[in-house]
């Protein structure tokens, strides 16, 4: 049987003190289904969205890719692309977590600052946000809103703490992010050392939590040291594993003055997005785990700097697998 994990999350005053269980959505949309005006999805059977991200080997988003240059294949078998956007404009609801373990006030005020900026750039007014604080306990800071002044309300709120919960950081996210509206991208930006030391949930219950809730994981690991044999680089391989699995992408930073140059690429990157969606054929069977692979395919000379890099979450979960 499962172990039952119980991280704490802490609410900003206000907010109601005590939370049900934490419930993770399957990694389909379970529900009546079309596509209705303006590419928005309606549910009635099992559709997989994703979020897919195309750039050339400079690391530039490639642009205007057609609906025939993709191909989606689940567990080997070709589907047919039933939905596709260029450029989505599919609303975010963003969880923005930054690691305070550790952090000297000196820091604390870099990364209080960075952070701001990233807010009045990448929210918009159909988007939201929340300010998230990690160290041995995880607590949100703020509501979940595209209020930029609550937002930043919440930056003050941020104290240096003493250990390091990432896992329960990405758990507790991914199941508030789940219980947000849906056909809205689910986004956890998580700014940390990689050095897990205190969490009560696991890396496989932060992984199943987002693959669940079919997070896009952004990791940014600030290294502050850059030899390895001082950094935390089991720390580092398992943020890698997890983010890499759900189409994210891991930053490495050798200074706290990279903040807002990688921040800049996530809000890019977020806002150059393909999103493609199928019907799988043949059904897949409950309780099951699913490797997704996406390929695209461009006329000679259409792009440059080809081999082109594809990044889209690997893997979703049918009805019950997370049980």
């Amino acid at each position: 049987m499962k172990k039952a994990v119980r991280p704490f999350l802490r609410r900003p005053p206000g907010l109601a003190a005590l939370c049900a269980s934490m419930l993770l959505l399957v990694g389909v949309v379970c529900a009546r289904a079309q596509v209705a005006r303006g590419g928005r999805i309606r549910s009635d059977v099992n559709l997989v969205s994703m979020a897919v991200s195309v750039q050339d080997a400079a690391g530039r988003p490639v642009a205007n890719l057609p609906r025939e240059a993709f191909s989606v294949f689940d567990e080997g078998t070709k589907q047919e692309v039933a939905v596709f956007e260029a450029e989505t404009q599919q609303p975010l609801d963003l969880a923005l977590m930054i690691d305070t373990s550790g952090s000297a006030r000196t820091e604390i005020e870099f990364e209080r600052d960075a952070a701001s900026r990233f807010i009045r750039k990448v929210v918009r007014p159909q988007d939201t946000l929340a300010v998230y604080d990690v160290a041995e306990n995880v607590e949100r800071l703020s509501s979940f809103t595209s209020d930029t002044a609550v937002l930043e309300g919440g930056l003050r709120r941020m104290r240096p703490g003493a250990g390091t919960s990432l896992y329960d950081a990405i758990y507790l996210a991914s199941g508030e992010l789940a219980r947000r509206p849906p056909g809205r991208r689910r986004v956890i930006v998580l700014v940390t050392d990689a050095g897990e030391t205190t969490s009560r949930a696991t890396f496989e219950d932060a992984r199943h939590s987002a693959l669940a809730a079919e997070i896009l994981l952004y990791t940014i690991v600030v290294r502050a040291f850059k030899s390895d044999a001082l950094r935390d680089l089991g720390g580092e391989h398992a943020l890698t594993t997890i983010t890499e699995s759900t189409g994210g992408a891991m930053f490495l930073a050798d200074e706290l003055s990279e903040l807002d140059k990688l921040y800049a690429e996530i809000d890019y990157e977020l806002r150059t997005q393909y999103l493609l969606a199928f019907y799988p054929q043949p059904p897949p069977p409950k309780k099951s785990i699913r490797h997704i692979e996406v390929q695209v395919h461009v006329a000679p000379g259409t792009v440059e700097h080809i081999p082109l890099h594809i990044r889209h979450r690997k893997l979703y979960m049918t009805e019950g697998a997370g049980e």
